[in-house]
């Protein structure tokens, strides 16, 4: 008894962060969203998880996350870069195995030893580090960027696999690179706060035996809020096997996602965001 005490205190120490598997954003974490409006429900996939990404007990971002094809629909961020290290320790997300387990963003291996969960029980749920090995001209892509953050603990809590797509690796390391640090750096230039949600249209094929899809695109929006009475917006969109990226207006993308997902008009932020 005295040893399981022990244990169980050990995992509490060992624990990196919170997140939570909620009902909704708009009640859980509706600030990583302007006007507290998420996208609708055009991109909602069949079997969705929303996830309020929270690390040591902050909210730092939002995810709507897709289970069956195990990567994320979209993250949405608040835009405050800084300086400072890439984090090293990747998180996954024990909620998606059901509400019984704990709110927080944990390591695998934390899971495996300390809350009696097996590799096939977190394996069904989401992606793991193991399915994102030995990849072939893709690298681990992240949604929301760590350096899109400005301290360590922002940066940190960037760095779960609910957060990751499979991404060509000469997109991830060249325009799209440039995209995050170079055109986002000029285009708020004189934005107080700036509203981002990037996302990732399903492709038709899968790594890791078909486990995790690989999107057919990968694309950004942003709105910003130069005052109380001005805002712009932006947006870009990727297809995953080219190193470009095409710069478009608000509406232009939610007409190109609506195209793709051949669903209902997508909106991705709130109407008073300009689309032209």
């Amino acid at each position: 008894m005295l040893l399981l005490l022990l244990l169980q205190v050990l995992a509490s120490c060992l624990w990196l962060g919170h997140s939570e598997v909620v009902t909704s954003f708009e009640s859980s974490c509706p600030q990583f969203f302007f006007r507290e409006t998420p996208p609708n429900e055009a991109l909602e996939p069949k079997n969705p998880a929303w996830i309020c990404q929270r690390y040591k007990n902050q909210y730092y971002f939002a995810t709507l996350y897709d289970r069956d094809r195990r990567i994320p629909v979209y993250s949405a961020y608040l835009y405050q870069p800084g300086p400072g290290k890439r984090p090293k320790t990747w998180l996954v997300e024990p909620q998606l195995m059901g509400p019984t387990y704990p709110k927080t963003m944990e390591r695998e291996w934390t899971l495996l030893n300390y809350f009696n969960v097996s590799l096939e029980q977190l394996s069904k749920s989401q992606a793991m580090l193991q399915d994102y090995k030995n990849l072939t001209g893709l690298n681990r892509g992240h949604l929301n960027p760590s350096s899109h953050h400005p301290d360590s603990s922002s940066r940190t809590a960037t760095f779960t696999l609910t957060n990751i797509v499979p991404q060509d690796e000469k997109l991830n390391g060249g325009a799209w690179n440039n995209y995050e640090q170079q055109t986002m750096t000029r285009r708020t230039q004189g934005c107080n706060t700036t509203y981002v949600i990037v996302g990732a249209v399903p492709g038709n094929n899968y790594i890791a035996k078909g486990r995790v899809n690989k999107p057919s695109h990968i694309w950004s929006s942003a709105c910003c809020e130069v005052d109380t009475n001005h805002r712009k917006a932006w947006a870009v969109i990727a297809e995953n096997d080219k190193n470009e990226v095409q710069l478009l207006t608000l509406g232009e993308l939610e007409d190109v996602l609506t195209q793709l997902y051949g669903r209902d008009q997508v909106s991705l932020f709130h109407s008073s965001c300009p689309r032209e």
